[in-house]
């Protein structure tokens, strides 16, 4: 995604949802939308949509609302839709398995196309037919297979240190699944996710509501 304007990072992280939204509206064979009909799909507040699209400029018209296949084909523009990104997943337990045999199957630009783990041996093996090394060829290995970015599921003691050999590789950006904060030059992009967090705040809102 290329734009001028800094956006936040939480308008950047509804964008995937937005292209995926009006992907299903145009199998529909819907050809404009407004943004309470994207509001009532989404589960998100049309102000916020509204807000996050006004990033971008004009995208709709008052009274008219949006043409859904000029906003789909802004939005794969936007998330370079068309080119496709490597990913290199570190850490291959329970949760680096599941994403593995997942291999985002649903976005077909998006795959993951190396692995490393501690107990893979030296010349490597695979899993779901992805290449598994150990982290001692990580950066050999990283380059060879032209990954863009890692999916971080080590343990906490490794991360950080996972985390500066991926900066010296000049790797783009982590997603971090482990709960330690990293430390990372600003040049790379970094989104933390943390499911213990996560869970906490929905049992939270659970116990809390009317």
């Amino acid at each position: 995604m290329k734009h001028d304007m800094k956006i936040p990072q939480a308008t950047t992280k509804r964008l995937p949802l937005y292209y995926r939204f009006l992907q299903n509206f145009a199998n529909e064979g819907k050809r404009r939308i407004s943004s309470q009909e994207l509001s009532e799909a989404m589960k998100i507040d049309s102000a916020t949509i509204r807000r996050d699209f006004s990033y971008f400029g004009a995208l709709g018209k008052k009274g008219y609302g949006y043409d859904v296949l000029h906003l789909l084909e802004f939005f794969r523009e936007t998330l370079d839709q068309d080119e496709g990104a490597n990913v290199a997943l570190i850490g291959v337990g329970n949760l680096g398995n599941a994403f593995l045999k997942y291999n985002f199957q649903k976005n077909h630009n998006t795959r993951i196309v190396v692995a490393f783990d501690s107990k893979a041996p030296h010349d490597g093996t695979e899993v779901n037919g992805i290449p598994v090394y150990h982290p001692d060829r990580l950066e050999e290995m990283y380059h060879e297979y032209h990954a863009e970015l890692a999916i971080l599921t080590v343990s906490s003691r490794s991360a950080q240190v996972m985390a500066d050999r991926l900066v010296a590789i000049d790797a783009k950006g982590i997603l971090n699944f482990t709960p330690v904060r990293l430390n990372v030059p600003d040049s790379m992009k970094m989104m933390n996710i943390d499911l213990s967090v996560e869970l906490e705040a929905l049992i939270y809102l659970i116990r809390n509501s009317d």
